[in-house]
């Protein structure tokens, strides 16, 4: 069975370094008075003008927040719904952006979600016709009938 999971979590950790990419265009340049003035001087303490992974409520990125049971249906599912939250998110970005040059690559980010979505229903998909196949189960080996 292909691992879906593996090729869509890499492009994952791209979309991260897009993301990354353009908030420190935006901040690269930023004087102390206007950091101060954006509300960043608490950010600017703890990581300077870095790009540090949080959520928009300050919540630190750790693996906590990824989910595995280990089955493939629940798995899937966990998926499709990080999929659709990251969609979500993407679009409400693009509510708040009026800036077309960081608008462009959101857009593309989102529409990757999309893709994204599509891929594990398919994946999940396979899933269920697998499991709903009899196996035998021969020595080390799995063996449709």
């Amino acid at each position: 069975m292909r691992n879906f999971g593996n090729d869509v979590g890499t492009e994952e950790l791209a979309h991260f370094e897009v993301v990354g990419t353009i908030v420190y265009q935006l901040t690269r340049d930023m004087h102390a008075d206007e950091i101060k003035a954006a509300g960043y001087d608490g950010w600017y303490v703890e990581h300077g003008l870095g790009v540090y992974p949080q959520s928009a409520g300050g919540d630190a990125f750790t693996a906590a927040a990824l989910q595995s049971k280990g089955d493939p249906i629940a798995d899937m599912y966990e998926n499709l719904a990080a999929e659709q939250k990251a969609r979500v998110t993407y679009e409400y970005l693009l509510d708040m952006i009026d800036d077309e040059d960081v608008a462009k690559p959101i857009r593309f980010l989102r529409e990757r979600e999309i893709v994204h979505f599509q891929r594990f229903g398919e994946a999940l998909n396979y899933v269920k016709d697998w499991q709903e196949k009899k196996h035998i189960f021969y020595g080390n080996e799995r063996r449709r009938t």
